[in-house]
């Protein structure tokens, strides 16, 4: 006898903490979203040198270089925004100990606020020794203050969303119950434009860039579960 009332006991409590542990409260669950392009204001411009035979004289990759680095610094451009590739330049020592006609090459990366810089670049470098040059990447300075932003926008988006829609059934939202963001993948894509040295004038003015840049689009969506009050 002693023993089916234990039993009966367990089942009892066990079925209480059952009870007690399903949320029986009411709720509502929405999403929300916000999202915003930009421009982007750091752009990673890449350049390519060479050398090149000027008649019976060659005009070296060093003569270039000094070019180059003089127009950037110039340009305002700081050293830790101006890099060299100096794998390419011991290749080019290799290649010209193998072969003196050997015309050697650099490239370096430039990372600029002001895309207007890169005309003022490109014009004080002889065309002649610029192989290419390309939009290597770019980004946006706050980006993740911005992100930050958004995420709060998609949740008060959602918060309305079930104000909205409790409203419409004379019921009131209660307090938040899980708060859940949804990864959209955002990231900033990767360049759109790549072109060739810039067009010279007949007076050594480059000519204007025709470079659209595709905007960064940024988007974040909030699930939210809401407690449903009387």
């Amino acid at each position: 006898m002693k023993k089916l009332i234990l039993v009966a006991a367990f089942v009892a409590c066990t079925g209480l903490a059952f009870a007690q542990s399903v949320d029986l409260r009411r709720k509502i669950e929405v999403s929300g979203t916000a999202e915003q392009e930009v421009t982007p204001d750091i752009i990673n411009v890449s350049i390519s040198l060479q050398e090149y035979i000027d008649g019976k004289n060659k005009v070296t990759i060093d003569q270039l270089e000094n070019q180059l680095e003089g127009a950037v610094k110039d340009a305002g451009v700081t050293k830790d925004d101006f890099t060299i590739n100096n794998l390419s330049a011991y290749n080019n020592t290799y290649q010209k100990k193998k072969n003196p006609d050997f015309l050697a090459s650099k490239q370096y990366l430039i990372r600029l606020r002001d895309l207007n810089k890169y005309n003022q670049i490109i014009s004080k470098i002889d065309p002649k020794g610029i192989q290419s040059t390309g939009i290597d990447s770019y980004d946006y300075s706050k980006i993740d203050e911005l992100k930050n932003e958004l995420k709060l926008k998609a949740l008060l988006s959602a918060k309305q969303k079930a104000t909205f829609l409790l409203n419409g059934i004379n019921e009131k939202l209660g307090d938040a119950i899980s708060i859940t963001e949804i990864d959209n993948g955002n990231s900033i894509p990767g360049p759109r434009v790549m072109f060739r040295a810039a067009a010279m004038s007949t007076n050594n003015v480059p000519q204007d860039s025709d470079i659209d840049f595709k905007k960064i689009k940024l988007s974040f969506q909030i699930n939210a579960v809401f407690e449903i009050i009387k």
